[in-house]
């Protein structure tokens, strides 16, 4: 479909509550205790620490950085969110447990009725993908945002895989593109150790979206096809390390961001690179991964881009504290805080429908 098309195409918007306003006494960060699976134990079947997203959270609470009240909750993505981008053959699909259970990576859930797989594994996935809807419009109107889940960059609009069941970092920016005014370009800049192969088919010939990529290429999902949306490309060897990392990381970023002036970074900020994760393949230490991503903010910050930040893949425990102490750091560089909250191009960018 041409970009005309999609225009087209999308001249009438349905009715969503994922751009409700947030109060200014919130600080742009998303979350919601559904975020967390937890079924009879079958979740442990998967490497994924499925709770993770609510220990961050915790980590935060505990050096009283946020607190109940000042976090924006997380909205479940309806149907009709998640049909912006999925096919209706593809969401049918998912009411079928055998196809859950490949996508999730979790065999035992072939065997559970539909219902219980429904609320207990893709309602938590729906959640987390309408918090990353949440937060690129709260990116856009406060300078950044961090959705402490999503990230489900495996998933494209008619197929998922690697525990990624929608397409969360499309929708965000098929949402922001269709919806406010002056939002025209988007760089993704995924640096989860998986190529993103998900976002990467879906906007393979979409030039209003410059994706950078930096990944292990001898691991999932090996995706030729998708390899040719990717812009700027950066295929690491097997136990990379933090010094010869965060020099790609610099070069790459600054690069990405030099050769195109988005509107909207997405950055997916996976912690599967780090030293001893059973998937990742990479070297890099926990203080190499908060200055990554403190690299990529400040990127952002220094050009005046909204970023929003998710968090996607992670399959050790330690991740979690590893995140929050990310995070914490971001407010200490002056990266993210209050007074980003002041968001000096929200008077400048108006909604394009009231919804």
């Amino acid at each position: 479909m041409s970009h005309k098309e999609d225009i087209e195409e999308k001249k009438s918007f349905h009715h969503t509550e994922l751009y409700i306003s947030i109060p200014r006494t919130c600080l742009p960060i998303v979350y919601h205790p559904d975020y967390n699976i937890t079924f009879m134990g079958l979740e442990k079947l998967h490497p994924f620490d499925s709770g993770k997203w609510g220990k961050v959270i915790c980590y935060l609470k505990e050096e009283q950085f946020i607190h109940d009240g000042n976090i924006v909750g997380a909205l479940e993505a309806t149907e009709e969110d998640l049909l912006v981008v999925h096919t209706k053959h593809y969401l049918n699909r998912l009411k079928w447990s055998l196809v859950v259970a490949t996508i999730t990576e979790i065999p035992p859930l072939l065997f559970l009725p539909n219902f219980l797989v429904q609320r207990k594994v893709l309602k938590p996935l729906r959640t987390q993908t309408g918090g990353t809807i949440m937060a690129g419009k709260l990116a856009i109107d406060r300078g950044w945002a961090i959705n402490v889940g999503g990230g489900f960059h495996h998933c494209s609009s008619d197929r998922g895989g690697g525990f990624c069941a929608y397409a969360d970092i499309t929708l965000a920016i098929k949402f922001l593109f269709e919806r406010v005014q002056g939002i025209s370009k988007a760089t993704i800049i995924d640096l989860d150790a998986h190529q993103g192969n998900g976002h990467e088919r879906d906007f393979m010939d979409d030039r209003r979206v410059f994706i950078m990529d930096m990944y292990n290429p001898y691991i999932y999902p090996r995706d030729e096809y998708a390899k040719r949306a990717i812009k700027r490309k950066v295929e690491l060897e097997w136990g990379t390390e933090d010094f010869e990392y965060l020099q790609k990381v610099h070069l790459h970023s600054e690069g990405a961001l030099n050769e195109v002036q988005p509107d909207i970074i997405v950055y997916n900020a996976g912690t599967d690179i780090l030293d001893g994760d059973p998937l990742g393949g990479l070297s890099i230490s926990p203080q190499g991964i908060v200055k990554r991503d403190e690299i990529v903010f400040r990127a952002a910050r220094r050009r005046g881009i909204p970023i929003l930040m998710i968090t996607s893949g992670g399959y050790q425990k330690k991740t979690a504290r590893i995140i929050a102490n990310s995070i914490l750091n971001l407010f200490q560089q002056h990266l993210i805080g209050a007074e980003a909250l002041e968001g000096d191009r929200s008077s400048s960018l108006t909604p394009k429908s009231k919804n």
